[in-house]
């Protein structure tokens, strides 16, 4: 009985630490993944890239191509070192997509305070939902299909608005996509905890857009409610 014990408790053990070590190596990649979305961002601002100049709806069906061109890879190359590397490269894409927020956010006289605002907002949120999920004992993986509903919502409000182009309708959406998506932290952070995602890889690229979208969307809103022009 005691050997049945120990190994019992061996095994529980070895789980333990397989968990921990998918989410330290996890949050080391995100960190890691912030850096050529920094460059991507810098680079874009300077060389004013937007794939929306011409056509937005052409400009959008470009930018899901290649997003979800980097997710197969991303998705083939996550059991091998090539996997991290195809992750950064799809950071520092979405850090060249982010640049175009980032120029017309710089163009208000307080766009700076606002880009540190909304990062310092975005670090805010990671933090609490990290936390909760770390320490909470509650299980939180029921939330997955209302929340790949509310994100097909919003998808769909966003793609409806390049066309319309309704301020009060980007702030509903940008609002809507913040509880989203930070709720999505909670939920992806308990997946590695709990052992639903056992690739670190595939952790840091969900974990990556949940923070990626808080930003965005957080900055968008501090741009309509307080950019100043003067």
């Amino acid at each position: 009985m005691n050997q049945h014990l120990d190994t019992t408790f061996g095994n529980a053990g070895s789980v333990s630490r397989t968990r921990n070590r998918v989410l330290r190596n996890t949050y080391w990649l995100l960190a890691l993944s912030m850096i050529p979305t920094v460059l991507g961002a810098w680079l874009g601002v300077q060389l004013h890239f937007s794939l929306m100049a011409g056509s937005p709806m052409i400009g959008f069906v470009l930018f899901m191509a290649i997003a979800f061109g980097f997710f197969y890879a991303i998705e083939k190359t996550k059991n091998s070192s090539l996997g991290v590397a195809v992750l950064l490269g799809f950071t520092f894409f979405m850090g060249l997509m982010l640049s175009r927020l980032i120029e017309f956010t710089l163009g208000y006289s307080n766009g700076g305070t606002l880009i540190m605002t909304a990062f310092g907002g975005t670090a805010l949120v990671f933090g609490v939902m990290a936390t909760v999920a770390t320490v909470s004992k509650r299980d939180f993986s029921g939330m997955g299909k209302w929340l790949f509903a509310g994100l097909l919502v919003i998808i769909v409000a966003a793609v409806a608005n390049i066309f319309l182009q309704l301020p009060a309708l980007q702030l509903t959406i940008s609002v809507v996509a913040i509880a989203i998506f930070s709720a999505y932290i909670l939920f992806d952070v308990q997946q590695v905890i709990n052992g639903g995602e056992t690739n670190y890889i595939s952790a840091t690229l969900r974990i990556y857009l949940d923070v990626y979208n808080v930003f965005v969307n957080l900055l968008s809103i501090l741009g309509i409610v307080g950019g100043n022009r003067d």
